[in-house]
């Protein structure tokens, strides 16, 4: 009796054993990750991940796409596809509707000027005597994701924004991150922050921009693989780049120390594959300075490559440069998992991937491959604008301001002269679609009354902020932009500036790949239930189940 009792305590004691064991097994299976990476490549279309890909290493992009899931039919669902609404949408899992970044600069009715969205002259800059650290997130109206989490850890999770554009590192990181970072380059070649934040570098910081690392990069800039074997990209010497001042063509190998006097001191950087590779060195030493990833509450560190941004804009998307810049990149990422891998975990953080806008191909090329595309001439709509409005109502100052394809009006002017500004808006409409290379044309009133589901309305309405946006709306030609004849630009509606990458990786993220339509503001719902954490206040996109584990 004695031995089947003794018997029956160890099968108890075993039982309670296997029990215990499951749960701290399942409590470790089910842990939050340590460190979410989020990161945003400026200006990446969806098919640099294709056409590139042959090029690519196996660290990098492809071991995202391998290890983790690809949503390959990713898609911006508002306009317009600029920097600053980008990262808003991105992280705070809305649209302009909501969060109100409308665009990099508008027209603010109160100020009667153009804003900066994240202009704060309230603030002070740090770690530079210039203007260029006067900036906060305080023109952002909701809350991000690392907001959220921030709350959620009793402020115990840290949040670090990183990226060479003070927008692209401020929107991501929200209200109540602990510090954001951007490079302020001419003559100084700088990490700086903004007194919103705190009121001196911290030490790594002061070390980082003492250890001359940017002045490293002023080196030649030369493909990384042999030129030759760019294949997936245009001719190197061609009509449809810009380049450098000092360098009489667009052309591989490019001296940046003989280039910066002519081109902005260390702003020259900027442009170039290496102003990623400063950015990157810049986040391996933020992840040591901050001991990210170190402990139990989950930090966020945003990056934001901004310098894909500033290639696409000189040379193109189909430039040897951009091609160049993305596998550099790649090494680049390879480089931060590789680090993550040894110093968090290697299977303690999650990192998702995406872009803030893509690009059309410069249409001068596209007009030499007998595709419609051309160049918009404002000057002459403004004259014929502004003679429309002299005829109709003997004065042009019922219009307040033209800008990002939006009119403004006086409304005082409107009230004076006793003008219904129902009809004067539909006039505008009437007037204005009869111009060359105009598309389309909307009234605010229509943006406010009619609730659109399908085609360039819906985009339009998701990017229409009643307060900030202006009361006629403009669309114009397919291929049709504003900008130089060299180079590519961003900001409509259409799929070459909507459809962009979105990758998820790492831990809590299921091996796979859809064609499912995907949307920029389902990224941060994903994020905060992936985290278990409330979604950011105005998130209007969806938790995208199918690529959490």
């Amino acid at each position: 009796m004695k031995k089947i009792l003794s018997l029956l305590i160890c099968f108890s004691v075993f039982v309670s054993c296997v029990a215990q064991n499951k749960v701290v097994v399942e409590a470790t299976k089910n842990a939050k990750p340590k460190l979410v990476v989020g990161i945003v490549v400026d200006q990446m279309r969806y098919d640099y991940l294709t056409r590139f890909e042959s090029k690519f290493g196996t660290g990098g992009f492809k071991r995202m796409m391998s290890q983790g899931f690809n949503c390959k039919n990713n898609h911006f669902n508002y306009v317009p596809t600029y920097t600053g609404p980008g990262h808003a949408s991105v992280y705070t899992g809305t649209t302009p509707k909501y969060h109100g970044i409308i665009s990099n600069n508008w027209y603010s009715r109160e100020q009667k000027s153009s804003v900066y969205c994240v202009q704060d002259d309230a603030v002070e800059s740090v770690g530079t005597k210039s203007k260029a650290g006067k900036m906060s997130p305080n023109r952002m109206l909701t809350t991000s994701f690392a907001d959220e989490n921030r709350l959620f850890t009793q402020m115990r999770g840290k949040t670090i924004g990183i990226a060479i554009k003070d927008r692209g590192a401020i929107l991501p990181a929200g209200h109540t991150a602990n510090t954001a970072y951007w490079f302020h380059g001419k003559d100084e070649g700088v990490w700086i922050t903004s007194s919103f934040y705190r009121t001196d570098l911290p030490k790594w910081v002061n070390d980082f921009n003492a250890s001359d690392k940017a002045a490293s990069y002023f080196k030649t800039w030369d493909t990384f693989y042999p030129i030759e074997s760019y294949t997936e990209s245009g001719e190197d010497l061609n009509d449809f780049e810009g380049g450098f001042k000092g360098k009489e063509t667009a052309t591989f190998p490019y001296d940046l120390n003989q280039l910066k006097e002519e081109n902005g001191g260390y702003d020259v950087l900027r442009p170039t594959a290496f102003g990623n590779s400063l950015t990157m060195d810049f986040a391996l030493a933020a992840i040591a300075g901050e001991s990210l990833g170190k402990d139990n509450h989950t930090d966020v560190l945003t990056i934001s490559f901004s310098s894909t941004d500033y290639v696409g804009h000189n040379f193109g998307v189909n430039s040897k440069e951009i091609q160049d810049t993305y596998i550099r990149l790649d090494k680049d990422l390879e480089r931060l998992f590789s680090y993550l891998d040894a110093n968090v975990g290697e299977n303690e953080y999650t990192v998702f991937l995406t872009a803030d806008h893509g690009a059309v191909n410069v249409p001068a090329y596209l007009k030499s491959a007998k595709i419609p595309a051309g160049y918009l001439d404002y000057n002459d709509r403004k004259k014929r604008f502004q003679q429309f409005l002299t005829e109709a109502y003997g004065t042009t100052d019922i219009v307040e301001n033209v800008s990002n394809n939006q009119i403004f009006f006086n409304k005082a002017k409107l009230k004076e002269l006793g003008l219904d500004i129902h009809k004067v808006e539909q006039a505008l409409v009437d007037e204005q679609i009869s111009y060359p290379n105009i598309a389309k044309v909307y009234t605010a009133t229509t943006m406010n009354s009619t609730n659109y589901t399908t085609g360039i309305e819906t985009l339009l309405q998701n990017g229409f902020n009643q307060k900030r946006s202006g009361d006629v709306i403009v669309v114009d030609d397919i291929a049709h932009i504003a900008y130089s004849r060299t180079g590519s630009t961003h900001g409509s509606g259409l799929n070459y500036d909507t459809h962009v990458p979105l990758l998820f990786f790492g831990k809590g993220i299921r091996q796979g790949e859809t064609f499912k339509k995907t949307v920029i503001p389902d990224i941060a719902p994903t994020i905060s239930a992936l985290l278990g954490i409330s979604f950011p206040n105005g998130a209007t996109g969806d938790v995208l189940g199918f690529v959490i584990d």
